[in-house]
């Protein structure tokens, strides 16, 4: 087991230890969504098995806290409502399941940030597209070649790291990242 755990750890310090070159993006992406937030718009998330859980998760550190006391912000996992998922994938299908409640939530102005170790999740894809047709800024959170929707996106981060693992280890800590560039700005211009 002691070789195992070393194993894990040191390809996950070699793939957080990458995200450095991706520092742009990032903290591009970071400024859009919490320039998003302070205008009082959304920002919805998706993604499917850990992927959605990475959605609530970044959710709910803006809706509740981070680590600075502010207002609630409005973030929405688009991966939690059983009744819509389940009736939107009987009624139009499982690739339609986000795309359907981007067009019902979504407005000019609001952020999506899509999830996706592969890149290639036809669902994500279709929410992306609903973004866009609806003037939203959209954000790809990636993995190995970044997929489709690397180049769909407006802001694309790819983690290349070859282990979904790996990728998903990056991606909170990104969330994170996020959060925190949120809980600045809030702090200096509460709204």
């Amino acid at each position: 087991m002691t070789s195992l755990f070393t194993e894990h750890l040191r390809k996950h310090i070699a793939a957080v230890t990458r995200l450095a070159e991706l520092q742009p993006a990032i903290e591009a992406a970071g400024r859009q969504i919490a320039d998003c937030l302070q205008r009082g718009n959304k920002l919805l998330l998706c993604g499917n098995g850990g992927s959605a859980a990475d959605a609530q998760h970044i959710a709910a550190e803006l809706v509740g806290r981070f680590v600075a006391e502010r207002r609630g912000l409005s973030a929405i996992a688009l991966t939690t409502d059983t009744s819509i998922l389940t009736s939107v994938a009987n009624d139009y299908g499982y690739d339609h399941v986000f795309a359907r409640q981007v067009e019902a939530h979504a407005r000019t102005g609001d952020v999506l940030v899509g999830i996706s170790t592969s890149g290639n999740s036809a669902n994500v894809l279709a929410a992306v597209e609903a973004a866009t047709r609806l003037g939203c800024t959209t954000i790809g959170l990636l993995g190995h070649d970044g997929g489709k929707l690397k180049a769909r996106v407006d802001i694309p981060i790819v983690i290349p790291a070859p282990q979904t693992a790996h990728i998903q280890e990056c991606h909170i800590v990104i969330g994170h990242l996020w959060c925190a560039m949120v809980d600045a700005e809030h702090l200096q211009n509460p709204a």
